[in-house]
């Protein structure tokens, strides 16, 4: 008999009792709710303030056993986490014949598994959660399913290694079936139908209503987040008509549908944070804040949003500070053309106008500033891959990790001005930078295949990882960002079956385990929770060391000798 000493009546009564209700907006003053609010630019649960640190387990509900859920929450529990992102989604274009799936899209028509190896599956996560004493963020799609040209459905994901081995299904966190799979099989080509088509609209809706109706009364959920990394582009091209405006629309008619169900949780957009410093907004500040002269200490001021300007100058003056360090240093490489004893620019660096690049100019059709302005939209969100994002060109004054690393510290600071400016809460929801250790697992989210298998080199060391995380979480903590979740959870230790997305020899308990035989794939019985390149099983006291560092940094800022 299995072990169920996790479930109470109270617990499951609490999950079960759901509801549609007209819904206010989740924003506050300090109240008495169990569930989580806003007030201001922080969060509050219970009448007190509620900043955190969490992780992503995008694959917490395919795990093959309740017993592996609920140990790799207790693990997650134990490092001081209070948040776990997860996957609230998993289509299928067709039916599989074992494993976990949520949702069959297939040829315009659309149906939800409710049984065992479907949503009460994410029932369990949710249950388990609260017993841990853990909130959920529940994602409902996703940008990026590079499978879904296929048919089918399969896995096509397979790693390097002296033997391919073919992953299994949800393996990689973009195998869950999202946006892309729905403009193929509704007989659709562009990525971006999937915001604009009405009937993939009304599907993704039942999709949406079927699992917020679940959780209306609970209070183990953190926020419905619309979507991980909403863009104009994916697999699927984008059709050319996609905008900022196309994305924002999409944004609030959904958090206003969404709303109309739910009136107790947070909803969020889950973008990457990409902005668009000079477009025109549907949602426009109001009053349009004006920059101000520095506030006196202990006090705080709401910023202007973040301008093209802004950024060129910025970068231009950190570029100058840096190149006479590296003078000072002997480290300068110089790059110009000597004339009469001077350097000057070559001719190619003396035409080129300064940009702001593609994460600040709309290239990608997100504008966060305008969707975290949207009304029902309750705090902004963003992320931070330095090994799939270019968020500022390179200074050739610095070594290229320095550059990973300040780019990072920028881009925090940006989405905290800008998030100051809206007057929200700001999370960034998934952060991760490649190991080498862990270069062969590396599948970029619009990839299959993992591209540096073979280049043992590719990846930054386990210590410059970990000293990146500290950088970026101490950033973070001190331009008040509400919520810091790392990408993403590493557990050992579970229970493998074949077919499933722990299967034996494939995710087996050695990091060299895709170099296995047909023998070791029938006689392994535990495994590693998915890696698509960011699990730190390898650098795990680190990293955990460095997240336990900082929600103690922030329990002692938020005692209440130290509160607002």
């Amino acid at each position: 008999m299995k072990d169920r000493r996790w479930f109470t009546v109270g617990g499951v009564a609490a999950l079960l009792l759901s509801g549609l209700a007209v819904a206010t907006p989740r924003t506050a003053k300090r109240g008495s709710s169990p569930f989580v609010q806003t007030d201001g630019n922080s969060f509050t649960v219970n009448g007190s303030k509620f900043r955190y640190v969490g992780t992503n387990s995008y694959w917490l509900p395919v795990l093959n056993t309740e017993q592996d859920i609920w140990n790799t929450l207790g693990n997650i529990s134990a490092i001081g986490a209070k948040v776990v992102r997860v996957w609230a989604f998993n289509d299928v274009a067709t039916t599989p014949s074992n494993g976990t799936w949520f949702q069959l899209v297939q040829n315009g028509t659309v149906s939800i598994n409710d049984g065992p190896n479907g949503l009460q599956k994410l029932d369990t996560v949710v249950q388990m959660a609260q017993q841990h004493g853990l909130y959920v963020t529940l994602t409902l799609t996703n940008n990026w399913y590079p499978s879904a040209s296929n048919s089918t459905g399969s896995s096509l994901q397979s790693r390097g290694g002296t033997t391919e081995v073919t992953l299994p299904r949800n393996y990689l966190s973009n195998d869950y079936g999202g946006m892309d799979l729905y403009v193929h099989q509704f007989g659709l080509q562009y990525h971006d139908q999937f915001y604009t088509d009405q009937a993939i609209l009304n599907a993704f809706q039942n999709f949406t209503s079927q699992v917020v109706s679940r959780y209306v009364n609970s209070p183990a959920i953190f926020s419905w987040e619309l979507a991980n990394d909403p863009r104009c582009g994916s697999t699927f091209p984008t059709s050319g008509s996609c905008t900022t405006e196309t994305i924002t629309e999409w944004h609030a008619t959904m958090a206003q549908y969404i709303r109309s169900i739910d009136p107790n949780h947070l909803i969020s957009s889950g973008t990457q944070g990409f902005m668009c410093t000079d477009c025109p907004k549907l949602y426009p500040l109001s009053p349009t804040p004006t920059p101000q002269p520095s506030p006196a200490p202990g006090t705080k001021k709401r910023s202007g949003p973040v301008t093209t300007e802004q950024l060129l100058r910025k970068r231009a003056e950190s570029r100058r500070l840096n190149r006479r360090a590296a003078k000072l240093a002997g480290k300068l490489k110089e790059d110009g053309i000597r004339v009469r004893g001077r350097w000057t620019a070559t001719a190619t660096r003396r035409q080129q106008a300064p940009e702001v690049g593609s994460a600040s100019d709309g290239s990608y059709g997100v504008d966060s500033q305008d969707i975290m302005n949207i009304p029902n939209i309750n705090f902004g969100t963003f992320q931070l891959f330095p090994d799939q994002d270019s968020y500022a060109p390179n200074d050739p004054s610095l070594s290229s990790y320095q550059n990973v690393v300040n780019s990072g510290v920028d881009w925090i600071t940006n989405q905290a001005q800008s998030a100051n400016a809206v007057g929200k809460p700001l999370v960034m929801t998934a952060f991760g930078l490649v190991t080498q250790n862990n270069s062969a697992d590396f599948v970029p989210f619009n990839m299959t295949i993992a591209p540096y298998a073979s280049d043992t080199s590719y990846g930054v060391t386990n210590q410059q990882q970990t000293d990146a995380y500290s950088t970026w979480l101490n950033t973070s903590v001190s331009l008040n960002l509400a919520g810091m979740i790392q990408y993403q959870w590493g557990q050992q230790n579970l229970t493998a079956e074949a077919g499933t997305v722990i299967s034996p020899g494939v995710t087996g308990i050695t990091l060299s385990s895709r170099q296995v035989t047909s023998s070791s794939q029938s006689s392994d019985t535990t495994g590693e929770s998915p890696n698509d390149g960011y699990s730190p099983i390898s650098n795990q006291n680190d990293i955990t060391g460095v997240m336990s560092q900082i929600v103690l940094v922030i329990s002692n800022n938020e005692a209440p000798n130290n509160s607002d």
